[in-house]
């Protein structure tokens, strides 16, 4: 993929599935933080058996990293929503690359986005920017309005040394796990008992 040469690039690869070991560049912008090879390999071994075929949220985009892993591993689609228009743009990029069908990119602000109509999704990683009030509120926007299947699962992220926000009354943590300075999380978001 061509580097904007107004940014200087990261880099990250894909950890498990069909592009396993391969690499991808992204903008390497002060906001975008991707999640550490350790957490993703954490994340997708307590996902065990629900990405292949399911629909796929990544709300809070920046390097592609969560989803790019969920359409590695066999995710049937997912929706890619980044804000910014670089990143969005060479994210795009990555997935032609990759010739990655079933893989789209919306260029929007999350909770705007939230505010169109909905299509149901089995699996909604919520990365936002640390030190932000984004999870409560795309939390609350995603239940409340129909972006999620019976058996939808929650991935959040965020700082270590923060509690958890306020959850929608349905869901319920699953498993939790610290990397260094990130906590991260899994929710069921109603029926949903994510598999050992």
């Amino acid at each position: 993929m061509a580097s904007n040469s107004r940014r200087p690039a990261g880099q990250l690869r894909i950890i498990g599935g069909e592009w396993r070991g391969r690499r991808f560049r992204f903008p390497g912008e002060s906001t975008i933080r991707p999640t550490p090879d350790r957490v993703r390999e954490t994340l997708f071994n307590w996902l065990m058996g629900r990405v292949v075929g399911a629909r796929v949220l990544d709300l809070f985009a920046g390097s592609g990293a969560l989803g790019l892993e969920a359409l590695s591993r066999g995710a049937a689609h997912v929706t890619f929503v980044e804000h910014d228009a670089g990143a969005a743009r060479g994210l795009g990029e990555v997935l032609t690359q990759f010739g990655a069908r079933h893989g789209v990119v919306e260029c929007a602000e999350a909770l705007r986005f939230l505010a169109t109509p909905a299509r149901p999704y089995d699996l909604v990683f919520l990365d936002p920017p640390f030190d932000s009030t984004l999870i409560a509120r795309a939390a609350a926007a995603l239940d409340a309005g129909g972006w999620l299947t019976d058996a939808a699962l929650a991935y959040l992220e965020l700082p270590a040394r923060e509690a958890l926000p306020e959850l929608p009354a349905a869901w319920r943590l699953a498993k939790s796990g610290r990397a260094g300075d990130v906590g991260y999380h899994l929710a069921t978001t109603a029926r949903g008992v994510p598999e050992a």
